[in-house]
């Protein structure tokens, strides 16, 4: 039987755990913290009781997959396994520590895999040994339910690790993406401007969060609204990446984080989590209707969209992925309703490039070039 170690219990350790016992591996779930360990057991217990009651599963497979699971305190469990994942808080210096820490109970053909979504990987695997078998194994939450799973190769990854550590990911049910170890990868780096457009709109008052919500659910065929969803991810974890991408991609303009999130999360406004974000979620609280205008929302929709379209074509343009890789990972790992390139195609290249134009015309900022490759579809 293969075995997994999975270092940190919060809510995407434990939901790997998860993916990998109902594959039927043997898994080791570990944190330091005792009270982490003992509440990621009885969420687990309570997930899977619930889809019982829901009959998706049987209580026989329930006590099967609990009984893969081995929860503990102590890395000294991670002796044998085939693959670690490590989860834990995104800190490069506590992430080198436990990668070295774990190389040391680990035989040498383990591979050690890290789930940041913002640091290096290659920063990650400089601190071990044997930088040649870290990969990033980059998971979304909840990770049960998303179907992505980004690989990410540091400079020092061999070519056969990437590939086992693909095949494994597969075979759990996942899709997987390889992405270059730039800022983001794919999916955090692509999807900035769902954010960061839609923020820059607000704050230029052109419209209000209730509006440009609307305009891209209604108009875009999204499924929860830039705003909605910042404060479901919570503005301390989202403002936090859009501040680590920009700086680690050397303050372009394309990712400049926002005062207006910037505000939420100094005053403690951090989304559903505290009962306060961009809406209010405090009881009897009422919040403003959108302005069901057709014509600002598609206005609203096609702004926001060209700079996701041509976040896309740049992340091709630099190398950090394939064209049929962005697609897959849009759509299975945010839940775009298409490709971005593909609905460049639908809109026509030529009417993207010329909203970017106008958009730089108007505001003479960066964040508003074209990416090369688009312009190369116009030649």
């Amino acid at each position: 039987m293969s075995v997994l170690g999975v270092l940190g219990a919060g809510a995407m350790g434990a939901g790997i755990a998860q993916v990998a016992a109902t594959s039927g591996w043997e898994v080791r779930l570990v944190d330091i913290n005792e009270d982490a360990i003992i509440n990621a057991r009885n969420k687990l217990q309570k997930i899977l009781n619930r889809q019982v009651e829901k009959g998706r599963m049987t209580d026989i497979e329930v006590k099967g997959i609990m009984g893969k699971i081995y929860f503990g305190t102590s890395l000294s469990s991670f002796e044998g396994s085939d693959l670690v994942i490590e989860a834990i808080v995104e800190n490069l210096e506590i992430k080198k520590k436990v990668f070295q820490d774990i190389e040391a109970i680990v035989d040498e053909n383990c591979i050690l895999a890290t789930n940041t979504s913002s640091l290096a990987v290659t920063s990650i695997a400089a601190a071990v040994k044997k930088s040649e078998r870290v990969v990033g194994i980059h998971f979304f939450n909840p990770a049960p339910l998303m179907k992505l799973v980004e690989i990410i190769p540091a400079v020092q990854t061999g070519k056969e690790v990437v590939t086992k550590a693909q095949k494994i990911i597969e075979d759990w049910g996942k899709y997987t993406v390889i992405a270059k170890d730039t800022p983001g990868f794919i999916v955090n780096k692509v999807a900035r401007p769902f954010y960061g457009e839609a923020i820059r709109i607000y704050e230029e008052g052109i419209a209000d969060p209730a509006t440009i919500d609307w305009a891209m659910t209604e108009m875009g065929g999204f499924r929860m609204g830039p705003f909605a969803l910042t404060d479901y991810i919570g503005h301390d974890v989202n403002y936090k990446v859009t501040e680590t991408v920009w700086k680690a991609f050397y303050y372009d303009p394309r990712y400049k984080p926002s005062f207006a999130q910037k505000r939420l999360v100094e005053a403690g406004y951090l989304g559903r989590k505290t009962g306060r974000g961009f809406y209010n979620y405090e009881e009897g609280a009422v919040n403003p209707e959108p302005k069901k205008d057709l014509l600002l929302g598609n206005e609203i929709s096609k702004r926001i969209v060209v700079m996701l379209i041509n976040e896309a074509a740049d992340a091709i343009h630099m190398g950090i992925c394939s064209e049929e890789a962005v697609e897959i990972a849009m759509t299975k790992g945010v839940n775009y309703p298409k490709g971005l390139i593909a609905w460049g195609r639908e809109w026509g290249f030529e009417a993207v490039v010329r909203t970017l134009d106008e958009l730089y015309e108007r505001f003479h900022e960066e964040r508003y070039r074209v990416s090369p490759w688009l312009r190369d579809k116009l030649s």
